[in-house]
């Protein structure tokens, strides 16, 4: 009995940990606005720092995920946290104003 009940421990960390780094691995890459009337892209990278690009200029920053669904990011002495919403194809980020930004991979 003890031995099962080890097991099941030991396989619930692991679930759990890998659903806690889910959002984390979606995130990494490139992403572009959906329907921008300019072209804007984002990327995220896995040392944490993020790039984001409009009106041919790229500012950098560094950024995190807390817990599953905030982005907390710093762009110019600048901190953000967003709502977050990713899965392999998309990203919505929702401000504190409940604004909406639609990204598709690149």
């Amino acid at each position: 009995m003890k031995m099962k009940m080890s097991i099941v421990v030991a396989a619930c960390l692991v679930l759990l940990s890998a659903c806690g780094s889910r959002s984390q691995n979606l995130i990494l890459g490139k992403w572009e606005v959906e329907n921008a009337p300019t072209k804007m892209t984002a990327e995220f990278k896995s040392d944490g720092t993020a790039t984001i690009s409009m009106l041919g200029q790229t500012v950098q920053g560094t950024y995190r995920l807390n817990g599953e669904d905030e982005l907390e990011w710093s762009m110019n002495g600048m901190t953000t946290k967003s709502k977050v919403k990713v899965t392999a194809t998309e990203l919505e980020l929702t401000d504190i104003a409940n604004r909406t930004i639609k990204y598709t991979r690149k």
